[in-house]
């Protein structure tokens, strides 16, 4: 299968690719990335001709459909859409800069948005797709400062339930991932107690991986689970 994954640089995009790559010997990976490639472009040199970097700027439309556009030409189809790439900028509501909020929407759902609707119609002409967006626990358990970004991904949840619905008799399957305290760059800048405090409020005492996430993501792209659409499945070692 043709698969496209967003956020592609960083750790959780990479550990998802990596996981496909390890575990499907015939899938073929496009990792969408914007100015960051040094990882994707170690990955995509490990495995040369099964994954291939593309530009994609995530919040811009026309980007969205220059590289579908790539990718349908380069393998005629795309079959599968992990909206990955998000952003973080947290502040008290009550002095939170507007930029803060509007960066932290565009890039966490206007990009999901734009993301489905490029993917669509060649999904629709193939009559199979499968689209995987990368939510948070923070949509359902929004802790403090997050107004932003808990927003964004509570409406990748309600988008991807919605897309489900609209697109069901179509052989196109949408679903949402909500990991918890996850292994990647986002947690590097936590100190010791506070990563301490984190895992004595998560019922299996440690953080998950990219690979425990990428698992998932992997089976709500296969043949296999082709009844499942609209779900939102956390990955959050018990905390909700």
């Amino acid at each position: 299968m043709t698969t496209l994954i967003t956020g592609a640089n960083g750790g959780l995009g990479l550990g998802i690719a990596r996981y496909f790559l390890e575990k499907e010997p015939d899938a073929k990976i496009w990792l969408g990335v914007r100015a960051n490639r040094t990882n994707a472009d170690a990955l995509a040199a490990e495995f040369s001709g099964r994954c291939v970097l593309v530009d994609l700027e995530v919040t811009s439309k026309d980007s969205w459909e220059a590289a579908v556009a790539t990718i349908t030409e380069a393998d005629g189809r795309l079959d599968v859409l992990v909206n990955n790439a998000g952003l973080h900028r947290d502040h008290l509501l009550a002095t939170m800069p507007d930029e803060a909020w509007s960066s932290v929407i565009a890039a966490n759902l206007d990009s999901v948005f734009l993301g489905c609707r490029a993917v669509i119609r060649p999904m629709m002409l193939n009559r199979f797709g499968r689209i995987i967006n990368i939510a948070s626990l923070s949509a359902i358990l929004p802790p403090l400062g997050q107004t932003n970004y808990a927003a964004a991904k509570a409406g990748v949840v309600a988008l991807t339930q919605t897309l489900a619905k609209e697109v069901a008799r179509s052989g196109i399957t949408v679903n949402a991932v909500l990991p918890g305290y996850i292994q990647t760059e986002a947690l590097a800048h936590m100190d010791e107690e506070a990563a301490k405090r984190a895992k004595a409020g998560i019922p299996m005492r440690r953080f998950g991986t990219p690979a425990e996430v990428a698992a998932a993501v992997r089976f709500l792209a296969c043949h296999d689970a082709a009844y499942v659409t609209g779900s939102a499945l956390k990955i959050d070692g018990g905390i909700f």
